[in-house]
């Protein structure tokens, strides 16, 4: 038996939406191209943007699709630094790391403000307000944790970021699925997107970007997408993209229901099998699926070891760490060090079943014991 519970990293290709891509394999015409063949494949692209923008209420004019989200947040945030003369930028401790590593590369060229978060996972709303000055040109904040699935303040840091100069960048990466997202709503100039947490194959993003703001262009060598970012238009993977994000805002509340099952079940089941264990955050400030959990009886490596050799796959924290030992940066920010070595991510989606968290559950309660009945514990 073989149990994945690690959606929040990367998730299966959606065998309607791969149906629909091989459907649509013959519009392969370059866009840029004038011919019909060009042509065919331009209107096939278009739709996908026009139907892509209306599902976060934007105009589109204001998409752009990329190779990743990666490379979107890359975007905002070089595109911004390299406009101003040294801008006050700021992002917080807990960011996934195409956001913390890239204002990481930019501190030689803007001043970078990191906020801190409380034990829930979240920025103070103060915090914010008093790092806002007359220079801060940006704000990147992650809306949706991709380790604890903390959901951030954002009518609150909306309103805050609105009655200062700077503009909001917002990373919805792992909400989408999860929360209604309007880019009307959130106030923001700045909105990513990825393709592979929606059950979209990997290699596509998107980025939105409010109409009239300016961002230097990170990519050149030809001018696609309004000149914002050079290179052949991906036509299949940004159809694939758009019928992710209209089955995603189709099965929402579906969707909703049966991960709260899934995380109370998981919780309820180490909790029958006395398994001790905290959860890292508030489950009354996250969505429901990501659960992190603090194991204090062994590391999250050991754990993560003992765990793929009973067939169970979780994580340690972003897939964009895994295959080292460095402990997450997003629970070192809300706990300690130690604290995040010896916690794993689980994240759900809804082709798991409650007999999978029960299985789960037994799994480390046998694991457990073990160590306990060894003398390790």
């Amino acid at each position: 038996m073989s149990i994945y519970v690690d959606y929040a990293a990367t998730t299966p290709v959606d065998k309607e939406i791969l149906k629909s891509m091989l459907d649509n394999a013959d519009k392969f015409g370059n866009p840029s191209s004038i011919h019909r063949i060009g042509k065919e494949g331009k209107a096939f692209y278009e739709k996908s943007r026009k139907n892509a923008a209306e599902l976060i209420e934007a105009k589109p004019d204001e998409i752009v699709f990329t190779g990743s989200a990666t490379e979107a947040n890359n975007m905002v945030i070089r595109g911004i630094v390299s406009y101003y003369e040294r801008p006050h930028i700021i992002t917080t401790s807990v960011e996934h790391a195409s956001v913390k590593e890239t204002y990481q590369a930019m501190e030689d060229y803007a001043d970078v403000t990191y906020l801190d978060v409380n034990e829930h996972g979240q920025i103070s709303i103060e915090d914010l307000q008093d790092a806002l000055s007359e220079r801060t040109k940006l704000v990147s904040i992650i809306m949706v944790n991709n380790e604890t699935g903390t959901i951030q303040p954002m009518e609150e840091i909306r309103k805050a970021v609105s009655e200062s100069n700077a503009l909001l960048h917002v990373d919805a990466v792992q909400a989408f699925r999860q929360l209604k997202i309007s880019t009307k709503s959130l106030g923001c100039d700045f909105l990513t997107l990825s393709g592979h947490k929606l059950h979209a194959p990997k290699g596509i993003g998107l980025l939105f970007i409010k109409q009239n703001t300016h961002l230097n262009r990170i990519m050149t060598g030809g001018s696609q997408e309004k000149e914002r970012r050079a290179g052949t238009e991906n036509t299949l993977y940004a159809h694939a993209m758009s019928l992710a994000m209209t089955q995603a805002e189709e099965k929402r509340e579906e969707n909703t229901k049966v991960l709260k099952a899934l995380k109370e079940k998981l919780i309820s089941e180490l909790q029958t099998q006395e398994v001790p264990f905290e959860i890292n955050g508030s489950t009354a400030f996250q969505t429901n699926h990501i659960v992190n959990l603090y194991f204090p009886w062994t590391t999250s490596e050991y754990l993560l070891t003992a765990m793929d050799m009973a067939g169970i796959y979780a994580s340690g924290g972003s897939a964009c760490n895994a295959g080292t030992v460095v402990p997450s940066h997003v629970i070192q920010a809300m706990y300690s060090e130690d604290r995040a070595r010896r916690s794993i991510r689980f994240s759900f989606s809804k082709e798991l079943t409650e007999d999978d968290m029960t299985f789960i559950a037994e799994k480390l309660k046998s694991i457990y014991t073990k160590l306990k009945d060894q003398g390790f514990i």
